[in-house]
């Protein structure tokens, strides 16, 4: 079930789009933080392109559909990586890219870079600060709120 403090105020909910643009803003941050991860193990591009396309998408400069484009693509590489952590950050851009559409894609961005870097032997608790750092002040709480009410197993492991 979606959360509805991240429907749009566009649809009727209470996020305003300044707030979505930042989520997006902010999901691509998480993604690219773990991009690497990715693109030790693949030449593809689809992932770093749907970074990109995010951030354009939070610029105002493209229309939704062009990021939902961007997702499918950035999943699909994900499905063609081997390697759990090339996986997840592969689905990290995907997600990152698909706040455009849903802003609780962001949240996905996170849990997924949060992934890669277990996958990858890196801290969850450092990649947890990190990724809460870089969150705009004024989605954070709703940030922090969400990510523990939707993944309680991995906030607890941090």
């Amino acid at each position: 079930m979606r959360d509805k403090r991240f429907i749009a105020a566009h649809r009727g909910g209470p996020l305003s789009k300044e707030n979505h643009y930042l989520l997006a803003a902010w999901a691509a941050n998480c993604a690219e933080h773990v991009l690497p991860l990715f693109e030790d193990h693949s030449t593809d591009n689809r992932p770093r392109r749907a970074i990109a396309v995010s951030r354009q998408w939070a610029r105002g400069e493209i229309p939704v559909g062009l990021a939902q484009k961007a997702s499918l693509a950035a999943h699909a590489a994900a499905r063609e990586a081997k390697n759990p952590a090339a996986i997840a950050a592969a689905r990290s851009a995907g997600h990152a890219v698909a706040t455009a559409h849903f802003a609780d894609h962001s949240l996905g961005a996170a849990i997924y870079a949060l992934r890669a870097a277990e996958a990858a032997g890196k801290s969850l608790s450092n990649e947890y600060t990190w990724l809460i750092d870089k969150v705009p002040e004024s989605v954070r709480e709703l940030v922090i709120s969400a990510i523990g009410r939707r993944y309680p197993k991995i906030v607890a492991r941090i």
